[in-house]
């Protein structure tokens, strides 16, 4: 991804080596395993597990730390991906009489208290609709390379398109909508709710991607393979495959490899985020 010359964003809220204390969740070691298993899938809307597991919320202490280069450049490329966003977001907004407002993206290590509550990095990246921020432990990356097999910057920015996905969610009332629904679902049907906001936050990755590229020509090479590569790595039958040893289609709760590469396809493809309504399509 061309990305050097980029612009950087003021929107970083860096609490990398800031140390969690106190009695982060609920239940001690049951709260563990609930977020461990939610760290299967990212992007998950945290408020349907945090909440349920940050009764006493933690205070977070600065601690000293230094940094290697390549973790200071990987935050800088963070800074330019969320940058681009904001730029390609704000754009859209406007052009439809709105106005956008810009997400802040919190970098932290091992474990953060935000808004939904506290939340440990095995979860995975998250957007929090209660502060309107996006959270991510850099280090899920190397998860993402060796456990999901998508190496690459493009795929790293396709984590965070996503997250600002769902951000935009919330500013137009999809969030607020979903979890309203959900709250008088079943089981089976809030999952297949849950599905589609996710699939659509990956339609919004994709349509960001669109406007990048034909507004600052970001793309080289192999980086849409990258992005896709993501997108089927943290599918929900490839993650129920790799953890169970069976599939469950009942209990999936962001969508198939299949169906996440072809929503971040046709945002991509169409640049429209009107062609991202996932709540109206017969076939995901």
């Amino acid at each position: 991804m061309r990305w050097e010359r980029g612009r950087r964003s003021d929107n970083i809220e860096d609490r990398r080596g800031m140390r969690v204390s106190g009695r982060g969740m609920a239940g001690g070691g049951i709260g563990a395993i609930v977020l461990a298993l939610v760290a299967m899938y990212f992007g998950v809307d945290p408020s349907v597990v945090l909440n349920q597991a940050g009764s006493l919320a933690p205070a977070e202490q600065a601690q000293p730390a230094t940094f290697s280069p390549e973790e200071e450049r990987l935050k800088d490329f963070m800074s330019v991906v969320l940058a681009d966003t904001e730029d390609v977001w704000g754009a859209l907004f406007q052009g439809s009489g709105r106005q956008y407002e810009q997400p802040k993206l919190v970098l932290f290590s091992g474990a953060v208290q935000s808004a939904c509550g506290f939340a440990q990095a095995a979860m995975g990246p998250f957007y929090c609709p209660a502060d309107r921020k996006l959270y991510l432990d850099m280090s899920f990356f190397n998860d993402l390379a060796q456990r999901h097999d998508a190496p690459g910057d493009f795929a790293q920015a396709y984590v965070v398109a996503h997250e600002v996905g769902h951000h935009v969610q919330t500013l137009l009332g999809v969030s607020e909508q979903v979890h309203a629904a959900r709250s008088r679902a079943g089981e089976t049907e809030g999952n297949a709710l849950q599905v589609r906001m996710e699939l659509q936050a990956d339609c919004f990755a994709g349509v960001w991607a669109h406007h990048a590229q034909k507004a600052r020509q970001v793309l080289e090479a192999g980086d849409v393979e990258e992005a896709l590569a993501a997108a089927a790595g943290v599918g929900d039958d490839r993650l129920q495959q790799q953890a169970r040893g069976y599939v469950v289609p009942e209990s999936f709760t962001h969508g198939s490899s299949e169906q996440r590469m072809r929503w971040f396809q046709r945002g991509m493809q169409t640049g429209d985020a009107a062609q991202c309504d996932t709540f109206k399509a017969s076939r995901l």
